[in-house]
């Protein structure tokens, strides 16, 4: 059922705009600090780069009690003239708070039956909290749609070598390995997308499962790579945002989006295992160094978390990792804090075990899931120890050595999934 377009003050505004051709989503929650900024930002792309396209912004905001959406609702440029050379038409706008499982899928969801409903060619999706979006990004997510035909356009940014970590370390190496497509950012929360995918994506059964609540990032990337839709990625330049310390409580984050990677895995076993190896994904935008916010890191604290983690729950894990892996992390909780370590190989076949325990339903998902945050710490505390003095592009190296233990581990994980 169509429960958020068929409110009436909704359905009057899509009936007064009745067919777009570009819409652009931003779901909020209690943004009312930043999202000025991202509207500002959205309505100067759209009247600088497409300037002969009917455009509406949907804000679909989960509750705010900050006065997000009235914030919205009144950020115009004061003087487009000082920005652009012309402009011949505004952009639409709607806010609305979306109903359903409280969440960002929700929003996303609230975001695509518009954009079913006004027939848009192209869509773009940008989070409320950014402070690093420019007038460029609306174009480099949403021309490849319109030009070139492509259906998901995902965002390669430059970030801090420690800010990403559950991407760089699991969520990256994971889905390229299993559906082969070298996707840098699955989960990087600003997509563009054209009107036949958010089609596509209403079609699917997910409204009132986690996905609606938070894992919709990564299910959008792996549904489209899945279902052979065209797939790009645009250099956005830097992603600032809110920086969070890797080593702080990321469990329920980890939970989230693991959890669904690994119900996609479910889902998509058919795609994945026929897989070998990788291909690169044709990336639009002129690439550049950027400035980027320091993230701190509490390494002493990443260790004791690991060490803690292997006294308490190697019981637990003892049931589904090789006994190579239990052996390694018992040895690794006794290195000095300079020579702690954890190998890829090692942190693949964990990764994979933890997978393989998923799918046969050993343990409790939650219980499962949240017994890797110790693991997951231990493994960018490694990290950090190796890449201290390592610059962007050396990390990228070590990043891409981590992908292709993933590539070759697959026959592991093929051969224990059944």
């Amino acid at each position: 059922m169509k429960s958020v377009i068929l409110r009436k003050e909704v359905q009057e505004r899509i009936n007064e705009i009745k067919e777009a051709d570009i819409l652009i989503g931003i779901p909020s929650y209690n943004n009312a600090r930043t999202i000025a900024h991202v509207v500002r930002a959205v309505q100067a792309g759209l009247i600088k780069y497409f300037p002969d396209k009917k455009s509406v912004l949907i804000n679909s905001d989960g509750g705010s009690t900050d006065g997000t959406m009235e914030v919205v609702q009144n950020t115009t440029i004061e003087d487009f003239q000082s920005i652009l050379l012309y402009h011949r038409v505004g952009v639409l706008k709607i806010a609305t708070p979306y109903h359903g499982i409280p969440g960002k899928g929700s929003a996303f969801r609230t975001i695509f039956e518009i954009a079913d409903s006004l027939n848009v060619k192209a869509c773009a999706v940008v989070d409320s909290d950014l402070r690093s979006i420019t007038p460029e990004w609306i174009e480099l997510l949403i021309k490849p749609v319109i030009d070139e035909g492509f259906d998901y356009v995902a965002p390669l940014y430059h970030r801090h070598k420690y800010d990403g970590t559950i991407t760089n370390s699991i969520v990256y190496p994971l889905t390229r390995a299993l559906y082969g497509r070298r996707i840098r950012q699955p989960i990087g929360g600003d997509f563009g997308f054209s009107g036949r995918l958010a089609r596509f994506y209403l079609t699917k059964n997910v409204w009132e499962t986690d996905v609606a609540r938070y894992g919709i990032d990564i299910w959008m990337t792996t549904t489209a790579i899945a279902n052979k839709f065209k797939i790009a990625q645009a250099f956005l330049g830097a992603k600032i945002h809110d920086p969070k310390d890797p080593g702080a409580d990321l469990s329920s984050m980890l939970y989230q989006v693991v959890g669904a990677t690994f119900d996609l895995m479910e889902e998509y076993f058919s795609i994945w295992e026929k897989i070998n190896g990788s291909e690169t994904v044709l990336a639009y935008g002129f690439q550049y160094d950027v400035g980027l916010e320091p993230v701190s890191v509490n390494l002493d604290r990443m260790i004791k978390k690991f060490r803690l983690g292997v006294k308490e729950l190697m019981g637990i894990w003892k049931e589904f990792i090789p006994q190579d892996v239990a052996d390694f992390l018992q040895e690794a909780d006794k290195l000095p804090r300079k020579k702690f370590y954890i190998p890829d190989v090692i942190w693949v076949k964990t990764i994979y075990a933890f997978a393989i325990a998923a799918h046969k339903k050993l343990l409790n998902k939650e219980h499962l899931l949240k017994s890797l945050t110790p693991l997951y710490i231990g493994k960018v505390a490694s990290f950090v120890l190796e890449t201290q003095e390592s610059n962007a592009p050396e990390v990228e190296e070590k990043i891409e050595k981590l992908c292709i233990s993933f590539e070759n581990e697959k026959k592991y994980l093929l051969t224990n999934w059944n």
